[in-house]
């Protein structure tokens, strides 16, 4: 029997494939996850485009094992919005080269993959088939926005998207807060980079102002900052957020 390939979950820079003026992709990706990235053939990746704008800037560091053209990518396959919730897809077939020896690349749009981002259901299905799955060292926008935040890195739970509703999203807080308070436990969000003003926006109003309230925006980018600070002195002291970059949202009773 031939041996099985591995997953490797490839981390990506936190830029969303990046621009000209991204910062050098060597101060984000070790050299290991570079040379691991460059070596592979196959890849499932969440959006080709930004997979491949990686891809190349990978190989202006280490050369591709082949042509960018020459890869073999597929997507993963997105759910279906709007509607109500469907089976979950047979990702096995997109393991296939892996039980005919070859590795494949996992690779989200940024940060880490599977994590606050697509293909934990993939790593579930290698797990499934007994392939190995090895993740690679690279920047989690989670992790650094709650090591920038200085609140309880002990104990702490994300906690994704909270509802678009305003007086949903509200009583979520006022929960997350509650449950903080219990627990001393820090609470991770993050929302798309457009409703990013909205979201501070109901944090500021609905947090009680002794609680502090981390924001970081734009992790290992030129632009990156973090403010921790109270709730109240958020609302005496405001700050404008960016509506085209990553943010995280880190608070704590």
């Amino acid at each position: 029997m031939a041996m099985k390939g591995c997953l490797l979950l490839v981390p990506c820079p936190l830029d969303f494939g990046g621009t000209d003026t991204a910062p050098d992709i060597r101060q984000t990706l070790p050299q290991g996850a570079l040379e691991a990235a460059a070596g592979l053939q196959h890849w499932v990746v969440e959006n080709a485009r930004t997979a491949r704008a990686v891809l190349k800037r990978v190989g202006a560091v280490v050369p591709l094992a082949v042509p960018l053209q020459q890869l073999h990518m597929v997507e993963l396959p997105r759910p279906p919005k709007g509607r109500q919730a469907q089976p979950a897809p047979d990702l096995r077939p997109l393991l296939q080269p892996a039980l005919q020896g070859h590795d494949i690349g996992l690779m989200s749009e940024a940060g880490m993959p599977a994590v606050a981002d697509p293909g934990a259901a993939l790593v579930a299905a290698a797990h499934a088939l007994d392939i190995p799955v090895r993740p690679l060292s690279g920047p989690s926008a989670l992790l650094l926005a709650l090591a920038a935040s200085g609140l309880n890195g002990q104990s702490f739970a994300f906690n994704g998207y909270l509802p678009v509703d305003a007086a949903e999203r509200a009583t979520r807080i006022r929960e997350l807060e509650a449950l903080s308070r219990r627990a001393t436990q820090a609470q991770l969000l993050i929302e798309t980079p457009y409703r990013n003003e909205a979201m501070l926006s109901a944090l500021v109003t609905t947090l009680q102002p002794s609680t502090r309230l981390s924001v970081s925006c734009g992790l290992t980018l030129q632009a990156e900052w973090s403010r921790s600070d109270t709730v109240a002195r958020w609302r005496a002291q405001p700050r404008p957020l960016p509506n085209d970059v990553p943010t995280v949202f880190v608070f704590q009773a």
